[in-house]
C-alpha cells in the first residue's frame, strides 16, 4: 500500500468551520521555455480543533473524501504567524 500524500503549505483562509484553505507551491519546467516557474494549488483542509490560522505554516496529508471538495487534513503546524488577525493577498498569478 502506498504512503498518503504529504505536503506543506501556508494557510490562506480560515473563515470556514473546521476547514482552512492551505496554498502549497511547487517548482516545475515550462513546457515551451524549458525555465522552473513557480506552480501553487489551492487545498481545502479539515481542521478539527480549529488550531490553524491565515498565515501559519502547516502539514497536510491526503485522505478519504471528508466533503465534495476537502480530501486533506491537518497533521501539525509547523510554524505559526507573527502576523494575528491579518489576511493574506492572493498574489497575481
Amino acid at each position: 500500500m502506498a504512503k498518503p500524500k504529504e505536503l506543506t503549505g501556508t494557510v490562506i483562509s480560515d473563515k470556514m468551520n473546521k476547514t482552512i484553505v492551505v496554498r502549497t507551491m511547487h517548482r516545475a519546467k515550462h513546457p515551451v521555455y524549458g525555465r522552473i516557474v513557480k506552480r501553487y494549488n489551492k487545498f481545502k483542509v479539515h481542521d478539527e480543533k480549529g488550531s490553524a490560522h491565515v498565515g501559519d505554516i502547516v502539514t497536510i496529508i491526503r485522505t478519504r473524501p471528508l466533503s465534495k471538495e476537502k480530501t486533506f487534513r491537518l497533521v501539525s503546524v509547523v510554524r505559526k504567524s507573527q502576523l494575528a488577525g491579518v489576511e493574506l493577498k492572493e498574489e497575481a498569478v
